[in-house]
This record gives structure tokens, sequence and C-alpha cells, in this order.
């Protein structure tokens, strides 16, 4: 199975745009945790994202470089800290492409998730449709930001 979930997506915005839609917790609310986000933008700052099906996943900043790279770890279940063995890294890569930005996102370390084979993929697949969905909903929001 793959260890990792990559897209790469075209924003119609300025990399300073989708920088504030994936780094400022009201803008990251409004395409991904629904129920709220919690953003401490330095590295070892703390991350909290809440969708209301879901519950609230922790975690905290690893990478910050403003405009280029943000990048995060979290639990991969709700109500426990990120710690080795329940935990993966989600990173944004930005680079200015014309008038917008293309956008990589890589989540990783589902093979290091301390469960099965069979539920390393299928969380896999889980995030591999959140943030299918997830970026479809930021390439329509940050053009209006």
């Amino acid at each position: 199975m793959d260890s990792r979930v990559e897209r790469e997506v075209y924003v119609d915005a300025r990399p300073e745009v989708v920088w504030a839609a994936v780094t400022h917790p009201e803008n990251f609310a409004r395409w991904y945790a629904f129920g709220g986000v919690e953003i401490d933008l330095r590295p070892g700052g703390r991350m909290v994202m809440r969708w209301d099906e879901h519950g609230e996943y922790r975690g905290f900043v690893e990478k910050v470089e403003p405009g280029r790279r943000f990048a995060y770890r979290y639990a991969v279940d709700p109500g426990v800290d990120a710690a080795p063995g329940n935990s993966n890294l989600v990173e944004f890569i930005l680079t200015p492409e014309g008038e917008g930005t293309r956008l990589h996102v890589v989540e990783s370390g589902f093979d290091r998730l301390d469960v099965s084979a069979a539920e390393q993929a299928k969380r896999a697949e889980e995030s591999a449709q959140g943030w299918d969905g997830g970026l479809a909903a930021l390439t329509e929001l940050a053009p209006t930001l």
C-alpha cells in the first residue's frame, strides 16, 4: 500500500491568498475542518481540527515557511494527542504559477500507524477522499478571499 496520499491542484489565487486559506483558522474551517480549527502558527505550536461528525483531532505544527510551506502532524484518532504510531504528517507546498498557485498536498505516515495493514489502507483511502473534497472546496473558496 502507499504510505502517502498526494494531491496537486491549481488555485486561481495568489500564493499569499492560498497561504491564508491553509494557515488562518477562520479560512481553514471553511474548506476542511468545518467544526473549527485552532492553529498556533509556529513550529511546535498546537493545532486542533474539529468536525461535528468525527470529533476533535489534535496535533502540532511542524514547519512554517511563510507563503511557501506549512506542515503539521496530527493524531489520526479523535481525542488523543499526536504521538509515534498514531499520527500522520500533512504538508502543503505552494508554488507561484502564472496568476495563481500550484498547491501540492502530501499526507504521509499511514505505514507507521500501529494498526493492521488493512486498516492503514482504509485510512489512506479515507484521507484521499477527504483531500479530494477539501481541495475542491479550497479551489472555489480561495479566489473569493
